[in-house]
């Protein structure tokens, strides 16, 4: 089998791994990562610049959606939706008539359509959205606190992994999928699970995206 992948947020933390383990992987021929910055080229990779929305995919596969930003980044909630909702939105419904059977969507851990708080209602706003497209299998991942080098280093963040480091101990049992998760294992969660050949949708809360990697 010779696979085709389409990714969003190639330029992230868990996009930047997933793309490179895509590029890495001999069962995939193609990856298309549409960017607003040019990407450093790969004999596998074709990566067209965005301006206004996604340009049209086909041929795919598999997709994987990887945007995401920040209430600050953006610098206001209806900028934050139009990333986090609307733009990761467009991505899936062009990956679906693109050809895309499974997709896999980055999401947050505690993400909740019927939140009162604005990060975790819409993300789980997008979830829903996604997984009503109609793609074959739909996997969520739910990851906690992301670790790895950014481009960008987040000051909250840094914060939050030391502030976790030292509760670890503490965050057993159900509190397992609170403790932080590096991106390259969000990213090898993901498309395992994406691949993993069952109908509907799954939600992989973050201590099942690092069982999941480790067995």
């Amino acid at each position: 089998m010779r696979i085709t992948a389409a990714v969003s947020g190639a330029t992230g933390l868990v996009g930047g791994n997933l793309l490179r383990r895509l590029l890495e992987d001999p069962a995939v021929e193609r990856v298309i990562a549409p960017t607003r910055r040019a990407l450093p080229p790969h004999p596998k990779l074709e990566n067209p610049l965005m301006s206004a929305g996604f340009p049209a995919l086909a041929g795919l596969d598999e997709a994987y959606g990887c945007l995401g930003t920040t209430l600050l980044d953006a610098g206001g909630a209806e900028a934050f939706r139009a990333v986090d909702f609307d733009l990761a939105l467009a991505f899936a419904r062009a990956a679906k008539e693109g050809g895309a059977r499974r997709f896999g969507l980055v999401s947050s851990n505690g993400a909740n359509a019927a939140s009162s708080m604005l990060y975790p209602r819409v993300k789980g706003e997008a979830e829903r959205a996604v997984a009503g497209l109609g793609f074959e299998t739909v996997v969520i991942a739910r990851p906690s606190l992301l670790l790895g080098e950014r481009e960008r280093p987040r000051a909250g963040e840094r914060l939050g992994e030391k502030i976790l480091a030292v509760l670890k101990p503490l965050l057993v049992g159900p509190l397992r999928k609170f403790r932080a998760i590096s991106g390259d294992t969000v990213a090898a969660a993901l498309i395992a699970s994406v691949r993993g050949h069952f109908p509907g949708t799954l939600t992989l809360e973050s201590d099942a995206l690092q069982a999941s990697v480790v067995s």
